[in-house]
Formats: C-alpha cells, sequence, structure tokens
C-alpha cells in the first residue's frame, strides 16, 4: 500500500509515527492532541517538539492542553470555546440593544398616533389642517416603515453570524468526538453513549453492546508495517458504518478494539448483525490496489452482551469484554454471546426502576 511519490511516503510515514508515538504514550486520539505530536514529528516547530521529549512518559490531559494554548490557541479547544462564548455574548447584548431602541421607536410613534387622535376627539378640522395632519403621519409611518426594515435587516445578520458561531462549536464537538484514523466515532464519545444507555427503561431492554477486536492485529503490524495497519484499521471501520443502519453507534475505542450499541433489536437480530459483519471482513480482500500484494484474510472476534444483563455501564462493557476474550481463546473469527457463559449470572431489568 505504498503510495506513488515519494512525498506522500514521507506523509504516510509521519503519519504512522504520530499515530505510533500517541499509542505508546497513552494519549487519546484526540485532534488536537494529534495536532501536537504531528508538528512536534515533523521538526517545524523545535521549541514544541522540546516540550513534547520533556513530557512524562505518560502525559496528562491537561499538560498536552496546556502545550496546545501555547502554540496553538486558535484552534484550541478551550480558546474556541472562549471565542464562542464571548462573541454569542456580545451579538446578544447587540441584539437587545437592538431591540431596545426599536421598543423605543415604536413607542415614540404610539404616542404621536395617541395625541393626534386626543386632538382630533371632538372637533371640526379645516381641510388644510387634515391635510397637514396626514403629512405628519405620513412622514412619521414612512420612518417608523424604514426603521423596521432595518431592524429586521440587522437582526438577520446577527442571527447569520450567531449561527455561524454555532456551527464553528458543532464542527469543533464533532472533531472532538471523532477517532482521527477512521473517522467514526472515538473512546470519549462511546463513554458518553454507554452512559446514556441506562438513562431511561427503554434504552436497557432495547440496547446492546457489541465488542470487536481484530484477530492477530500485532503480526498485521510487525510484518507490514504500521501504515497498512492503519489501512485495515480504516477498512474496517468502513465495513462497520457500511452494514449498520444510521441509528446505530459505532466507535473504535482503542488501538485494534471497536464498539457497536444496537436499539431495538432482540439478541438473537444483534448476533446476525454481529455475525454478518465478521463475515464481511472476513471475506473483504485486503490488497494494495497499486501491487497488487494482498495482505492475506483479517478476521475479527467479538462479544455481545444485552443492556438488560448489566448493572449499568462498567459492568455491561465488562461482560461484553468477557464475551469477546471467549470468542478469543475459543479460535476467533467468531461472536460469542455473555448470555451463552457458564459463569453468567443473569438479571431481570423487567424489575428496573431509576433513581
Amino acid at each position: 500500500m505504498q503510495p506513488a511519490s515519494a512525498q506522500s511516503d514521507r506523509a504516510t510515514d509521519l503519519a504512522s509515527s504520530v499515530l505510533l508515538t500517541m499509542r505508546q504514550l497513552g494519549v487519546v486520539a484526540l485532534p488536537r492532541n494529534y495536532e501536537i505530536f504531528y508538528e512536534a514529528l515533523s521538526g517545524s516547530n523545535h521549541e514544541l517538539s522540546l516540550e513534547i521529549v520533556s513530557l512524562s512518559k505518560k502525559p496528562t490531559q491537561d499538560e498536552l492542553d496546556r502545550i496546545g494554548r501555547k502554540y496553538f490557541a486558535s484552534h484550541h479547544d478551550s480558546g474556541i470555546v472562549e471565542h464562542a462564548r464571548e462573541t454569542i455574548a456580545r451579538e446578544l447584548e447587540e441584539v437587545a440593544s437592538i431591540l431596545r431602541n426599536e421598543r423605543s421607536y415604536v413607542e415614540k410613534y404610539g404616542r404621536v398616533l395617541g395625541q393626534t387622535a386626543e386632538g382630533l376627539n371632538g372637533r371640526l378640522v379645516s381641510k388644510d389642517l387634515l391635510q397637514k395632519i396626514v403629512e405628519v403621519m405620513s412622514v412619521a409611518t414612512t420612518s417608523t416603515i424604514n426603521h423596521g426594515r432595518e431592524v429586521a435587516s440587522t437582526l438577520t445578520e446577527k442571527s447569520n453570524e450567531l449561527e455561524s458561531v454555532k456551527s464553528k462549536l458543532e464542527e469543533y464537538k464533532r472533531l472532538a468526538n471523532t477517532d482521527p484514523l477512521t473517522q467514526i466515532w472515538n473512546r470519549r464519545a462511546f463513554d458518553r453513549e454507554i452512559a446514556d444507555i441506562y438513562n431511561s427503561n427503554r434504552g436497557i431492554l432495547f440496547k446492546a453492546l457489541i465488542l470487536a477486536d481484530i484477530d492477530r492485529f500485532k503480526g498485521i503490524n510487525d510484518r507490514y508495517g504500521h501504515p497498512v495497519g492503519d489501512r485495515v484499521l480504516q477498512g474496517v471501520a468502513d465495513i462497520f458504518r457500511s452494514s449498520i443502519r444510521d441509528d446505530m453507534f459505532v466507535a473504535r475505542t482503542g488501538g485494534e478494539e471497536f464498539a457497536l450499541i444496537v436499539d431495538g433489536a432482540s439478541e438473537e437480530a444483534t448476533f446476525e448483525i454481529a455475525d454478518r459483519i465478521r463475515l464481511l471482513i472476513e471475506q473483504t480482500p485486503f490488497v494494495n490496489a497499486q501491487t497488487n500484494t494482498s495482505y492475506g484474510t483479517v478476521t475479527i472476534s467479538m462479544g455481545l452482551c444485552m443492556a438488560s444483563e448489566a448493572d449499568g455501564p462498567e459492568d455491561l462493557y465488562s461482560k461484553c469484554d468477557r464475551a469477546l476474550y471467549r470468542s478469543k481463546v475459543t479460535g476467533r473469527n467468531r461472536v460469542t454471546r455473555f448470555s451463552t457463559l457458564p459463569e453468567r449470572t443473569g438479571k431481570n431489568w423487567m424489575l428496573y426502576r431509576k433513581d
């Protein structure tokens, strides 16, 4: 899977080095962390490279965020959020000022109407006076209408500016919860999604977790190199994404581990979904399109557990992981249900009541 040009080769090698370094240091695969390590390893910022070298063997996210704020203030999460907060506050104050001014303008126009009505009440008005009154009211009305149009135009501009801020925040949120290599959800998004399962009775009764782990993935990296391993991860992620409904949740939760949360399906139906994906991965040729080199058959092992089998998010993950482990030790390339394990202890969630 070697790119055609030397420049592409260098870019691929650098990207692989970034991902490998982040894995070795236990750094979470967030876009802002990837940016830091990419710049450090590319050698384009010597001071940044030195700061990365001086980090501990297991740098904390706080340490990395400090570096991010120092070198990438315009892209760093806190900078984005703070800027958005300031922009929204400023725009809302301007909108409030416009509305206060408009209220004052309308009240002034109302007083003109009221005073004119009082002046005409019970009086005989000559034609000339009536014409003057009409002219005055016409000017006042036209001025009020024009002012209203200006206000509407200004409010439209403010609305567009706020919509732009909203779009930037949504894009940041998407990036912060997306795995940069496979472009599916990451571990941060998964942790939130699995916790949400237990926020309602329906979620507990009608959801399931599938954990999947690529078989002998270390051998793929050792034999063909990490760029090939990364392509395999991307290919597996694409198969997951194209094989499920849009309302299902799939994430890369670790190096070669994936998680799928299935909603609205029985255990049997969930098993069929998992086994269909397993077969698709097994049947998909992983081949270098340029050299026609085959990298062999890629298989995946899976564990499945219904949410109703567990006490909460951590218990669900643990039981699903035990089912995945059983798939690994009994030959790999298979799906195991937690409900079939000998040590399984059941739980009747029909009696569940949320505190």
